[in-house]
């Protein structure tokens, strides 16, 4: 995007001094002619940027000029880092200086680049959580106590609420990293590193106790495992389907019925699809309705078909003048 190489620009010559032509497009990935044209329209803009011919010839710019970007304070440069995802900002507490840096930011910017910005704010905005994800600020109260930990490397003593018996058992924590997930947030903290849902946590203390985080510690990389050991652990059992025409799964269940799926004469797909286990598997096949049969497990069909039976008595189908379906369109599942 060319407001974005334009800042880059600005930002690399006020940070490194003086650069060719050739060295701008090898840093920003782009051609000479890119870098020329780039340069001519910050002239336009007023920024005092010069260019110098010869072997030790290059792009600067005026000496003492420096970009407006003044004043930031240490929790503004930190909410910088969360400028495309203000509601998650206003749940660590940043929202106030979030704006702040913004309009700083804002300020600080080219005319041209500022009514660029101004274009992109109103026609983009990040809305992570889902349709039916709780929202409520009040599902994680210690958000803001968490993230302060994080910030300051303090320990926490909390009481924490888990799926299996006993449900809630207290937990010594040293918190490396907050991840947003789906509109939810995780703490990874150590020892180990674990991962732990910080809507349920259910008491907070924080000890006063400092840690070291480890500094070969990578959040990202940590969490890109985490997920796939996670998918892994997830999907352990298989199903036999049969999926009608213009149906399609997704994830998982959709990439191994791609791979392995067989389509007959009447149109339907046989497939081995993964499953994370009968109970899960019972409620997402349920929804797609006519649009599979089950084959196997035994134990699943069964349960399906137990449930349908029981919904048939409910509401009288046999009163419904046509029950075969019409297949139209495709129809996209996510299991």
């Amino acid at each position: 995007m060319k407001s974005a190489r334009l800042v880059s620009i600005l930002l690399l010559l006020q940070t490194r001094g003086r650069m060719t032509a050739a060295d701008l497009a090898e840093e920003l990935e782009v051609s000479v002619r890119t870098v020329y044209r780039d340069v001519e329209a910050l002239s336009e803009a007023g920024i005092p940027l010069y260019g110098d011919a010869g072997h030790a010839g290059g792009y600067r710019l005026l000496d003492g000029y420096r970009t407006r970007l003044t004043g930031l304070t240490a929790g503004e440069a930190e909410a910088l880092f969360l400028a495309g995802a203000p509601g998650p900002a206003a749940e660590l507490g940043l929202g106030p200086v979030l704006a702040a840096a913004q309009l700083k930011v804002r300020a600080a910017l080219p005319r041209e680049l500022r009514e660029h910005a101004d274009r992109i704010s109103g026609r983009f905005h990040l809305d992570a959580p889902g349709w039916y994800a709780d929202t409520d600020s009040g599902g994680a109260p210690y958000l803001p106590a968490v993230a302060d930990a994080v910030w300051n490397s303090r320990v926490l003593n909390v009481l924490y609420r888990r799926w299996r018996e006993p449900t809630d058992v207290e937990r010594r924590l040293e918190p490396y990293g907050l991840v947003l997930k789906a509109g939810r947030w995780y703490v990874v903290a150590g020892p180990g590193p674990r991962t732990f849902r910080v809507d349920q946590i259910l008491e907070l203390a924080a000890s006063g106790e400092e840690f070291t985080r480890p500094d070969d510690f990578d959040l990202a990389a940590y969490w890109t495992s985490y997920q796939r050991d996670f998918h892994d652990r997830l999907h352990r059992g298989e199903a036999v389907v049969r999926l009608a025409p213009g149906v399609r799964l997704t994830g998982p269940a959709g990439d191994a019925a791609r791979a392995n799926g067989r389509t007959g004469s009447d149109g339907w797909t046989l497939a081995t699809v993964p499953i994370e286990s009968v109970d899960h598997a019972h409620g997402e096949f349920l929804r797609l309705g006519t649009d599979v049969e089950v084959l196997e497990p035994a134990e699943l069909r069964d349960r399906i078909a137990g449930t349908i039976a029981a919904l048939s008595r409910t509401y009288d189908v046999s009163r419904t003048q046509d029950p075969t379906p019409t297949y139209e369109a495709t129809r996209t599942y996510d299991v």
